[in-house]
């Protein structure tokens, strides 16, 4: 019963296991026994289609929006990227449907006490940048093209119409972009 807690020190599979996480798992991550490796592919981050510039109205509750945020994040609720040279102050963050916003403003209010202001941006196609050696600073976009990176440093490339991705991609010999990452 959920209301009974018994220490294991094997599990089978099928078995249901609680582990207490001091905030260092996320999703996807596997845990085995000292000195073996285990490798699997990454869970897909399939491509958000809204964004929105997001900042806290209150900046003496910076440790709460950021606390907020990254917890939202790690549940897979919105995906967090900032642009280059951008603190935690002010995000861009992306979502699949317009009423997870919405879920973010609610959540951050009501669990950490932070309101924010959200500032909707015209971008519709999120792209990973597939060959991570290239100079982020050195692609020739479209004028509106930006450039960001997600949690994990990943660059990635903001394009408000399908034609300004392929725009880029002319203009920039050996770029290769995916639709969806697997980190």
């Amino acid at each position: 019963m959920a209301d009974e807690r018994h220490i294991v020190s094997e599990a089978y599979a099928g078995d249901i296991i609680g582990i207490f996480d001091p905030g260092i798992y996320s999703i996807g991550d596997t845990l085995c026994l000292e000195g073996e490796k285990c490798t699997f592919a990454g869970i897909p981050t399939f491509a958000p289609e809204h964004f929105a510039r997001v900042r806290q109205v209150d900046t003496m509750k910076r440790k709460q929006y950021v606390k907020g945020v990254m917890q939202i994040a790690q549940e897979g609720a919105i995906q967090i990227f900032q642009e280059e040279n951008f603190g935690m102050e002010e995000n861009i963050v992306g979502v699949v449907g317009v009423l997870q916003f919405e879920v973010l403003k609610y959540r951050l209010k009501n669990e950490y006490g932070v309101d924010i202001i959200l500032e909707n941006l015209p971008y519709e196609y999120i792209r990973w940048i597939k060959n991570k050696d290239i100079d982020l600073d050195s692609i020739t976009g479209t004028s509106d093209m930006k450039r960001i990176r997600d949690l994990k440093g990943n660059p990635l490339l903001l394009f408000v119409n399908a034609w300004s991705i392929g725009m880029t991609l002319d203009r920039n010999e050996g770029l290769e972009l995916e639709e969806f990452s697997e980190n």
